[in-house]
């Protein structure tokens, strides 16, 4: 076996309504390679204690698979330390501040994304919550909401603060997932970074894992959000630095079997279970050959009934693995 990325640490990325514990301990019984991952985000509450049901993605007993960071979105501080203590005295000695969500719902209330034009206001927000919280706090960024140049004017202000690291997803806010990495603007926060940086965002295959490696070779540390949705083979396949797996649509297969069970058991009504399938087709149908197929015509169907009938046809019928 090729080990040439034995040492690389992968973390599994925080995507809403895809990453939560279920899709986590399912993929775990399938698939190998993250060493853990960054829950998707809670929003910091206007209480003190928050409740269980409010908790359900990051309790422990949900995620005995996969180490997690529980991530918290907000801009005030008086909201974010009780739920960043009350996450510590659940076992969670790190959580991860949300700086990264593009979602213009969001970026609007000045939260992820959207708060990253306002430094002064991020440095006051790291100067009420980094001295009194017990946890360690880690930060997922993007480069900005509108322009790529104004993350290089939170790195300084990054610096005057004992974080645990930075991970930084290389485009704006406004590009949500569109356009091209900015790698040149990453390189620099890299160089300006007292910290550890995580690199987040298109690591979709071996040879554009290696060409960023080789680019940032002074990076250990790595996530992957839709590129191992599309592909669970991924992660295992860059740890080993090459893919020796066979069967893989069998493998897949008994992977979706399980999570589609999973999510009946979990989600309330048909309709739900749908469209949260839907979403996970939009990336399964990735790896297909003529995957574009399976995916219209999930997409257009409106009855469970007949989700069912299309995805079993799929995998009897025409479902070949892109290799």
């Amino acid at each position: 076996m090729n080990t040439e990325n034995q040492n690389i640490q992968l973390y599994l990325a925080p995507l809403k309504g895809f990453t939560d514990h279920i899709f986590r301990n399912t993929y775990t019984r399938y698939f190998d390679g993250f060493d853990g991952a960054v829950a998707p985000f809670m929003s910091a509450l206007k209480t003190i204690r928050a409740k269980p049901v409010y908790l359900r993605d990051v309790l422990p007993e949900n995620n005995s698979a996969m180490p997690i960071e529980p991530q918290i979105i907000g801009n005030n501080p008086n909201n974010f330390v009780p739920l960043s203590t009350q996450l510590f005295d659940m076992g969670y000695k790190t959580v991860n501040w949300n700086l990264g969500c593009p979602y213009p719902m969001v970026a609007k209330k000045q939260r992820g994304s959207g708060l990253l034009p306002f430094p002064e206001k991020i440095d006051m927000f790291l100067k009420k919550t980094v001295p009194v919280i017990p946890n360690q706090l880690s930060i997922k960024c993007r480069l900005g909401l509108k322009k790529p140049d104004e993350i290089l004017k939170l790195i300084p202000i990054f610096n005057q603060y004992p974080l645990k690291q930075i991970i930084i997803h290389p485009r704006t806010g406004k590009q949500m997932y569109g356009g091209e990495p900015d790698l040149e603007t990453f390189e620099e926060c890299l160089n300006l970074s007292r910290h550890p940086v995580t690199y987040n965002g298109d690591i979709t295959d071996l040879k554009t894992f290696r060409n960023i490696a080789a680019r940032f070779n002074t990076i250990n540390h790595w996530m992957i959000g839709r590129g191992a949705i599309a592909n669970p083979f991924l992660p295992a396949i860059l740890k080993a630095g090459e893919d020796t797996f066979t069967n893989k649509v069998i493998t897949f297969k008994q992977f979706y079997d399980n999570l589609y069970a999973e999510y009946h058991r979990a989600l309330q009504g048909p309709g739900h279970l749908l469209e949260r399938m839907k979403g996970f087709w939009t990336y399964f149908s990735q790896s297909f050959q003529d995957g574009h197929k399976i995916r219209k015509k999930v997409h257009r169907t409106h009855l469970h009934s007949r989700y069912q009938e299309i995805v079993k046809r799929f995998f009897e019928e025409d479902a070949t693995w892109l290799d």
